[in-house]
């Protein structure tokens, strides 16, 4: 069995990821065969709990090629599986402070599909451009020191 991992590269650079949590999700067949394949993005999706469940909100899977077209919505919301005492928790530090809860990635375990899912704060404009300042600089000095340090 293939194992694959489908990543959120902006959840980084957009997010200081706080903690990571583990979680499963309820998916169709063709879903899972969709993952399986790489087929799936991240990108401007969120989770958001509602009473006592947890749903992953606008993450896009595409179509499964050989699956039944009909009623396939690719960014429907699905529910997370997370342990009772987990919500408790997130929903409190979530309610506490200015703090969100994004996917950072698809992945498998043995034969389970999960989601990583972080408690994430937002990342203020002036960080995201000294962090850019900071790679470009590093990569400058890659450049320089290329063929010279031995």
């Amino acid at each position: 069995m293939s194992t694959f991992r489908i990543a959120n590269k902006k959840a980084t650079f957009d997010y200081e990821i706080l903690d990571r949590f583990e979680a499963g999700i309820t998916l169709t067949g063709a879903e899972v065969k969709s993952l399986r394949e790489g087929h799936a993005k991240l990108d401007g999706s969120f989770v958001r709990i509602i009473g006592a469940e947890a749903y992953l909100v606008n993450a896009q899977i595409f179509p499964y090629l050989y699956a039944r077209p009909e009623d396939f919505d690719p960014k429907r919301t699905r529910k997370l599986l997370l342990h009772r005492k987990e919500l408790v928790s997130l929903k409190s530090k979530i309610e506490g402070a200015d703090l969100t809860l994004i996917p950072i990635a698809w992945y498998t375990k043995g034969p389970f599909v999960k989601l990583e899912i972080g408690l994430a704060r937002g990342k203020k404009q002036y960080e995201k451009r000294e962090k850019k300042r900071r790679e470009d600089q590093k990569r400058e000095l890659d450049r320089e020191f290329r063929g010279k340090v031995k």
